[in-house]
């Protein structure tokens, strides 16, 4: 009987010594969710000329078909040319859904110079 006993002892310590290991090992956790991408933010606007916050249809619509229209990530460049100076003029949405207005305007002369921004609008106007 003191045999019986010592076994169930035993067994009973083995069980509580199980359950206090078991505490002990590190459960993995699942990552936690991602905010995902964040959302799109146009350029603070700096500047203030006649195509500031305008879209690309009045571009277009003042200054014809434009030499280079490119379009990178959330950004479109389009591009002016003429004899005096050479327009480029950049649009980014103001917020995720909506249509990308001019945020930044450059100008220069057609060997690489500043040029007067205005004086580029005004020159290469229909």
């Amino acid at each position: 009987m003191i045999r019986q006993s010592r076994a169930a002892g035993a067994a009973g310590l083995a069980l509580l010594l199980a359950g206090c290991a078991g505490a002990a090992i590190p459960r993995a956790t699942p990552p936690a969710a991602s905010a995902g991408v964040p959302p799109i933010t146009a350029p603070r606007v700096t500047q203030n000329n006649a195509l500031i916050g305008h879209d690309a249809d009045a571009a277009i619509g003042a200054f014809g078909r434009p030499r280079l229209d490119v379009t990178e990530g959330a950004g479109r460049k389009l591009q002016f040319a003429g004899g005096p100076c050479v327009l480029d003029v950049y649009y980014y949405a103001p917020r995720q859904g909506a249509k990308p207005l001019a945020t930044h305007v450059d100008a220069r002369t057609p060997d690489g110079r500043d040029a007067n921004i205005d004086s580029c609008i005004a020159a290469l106007r229909r």
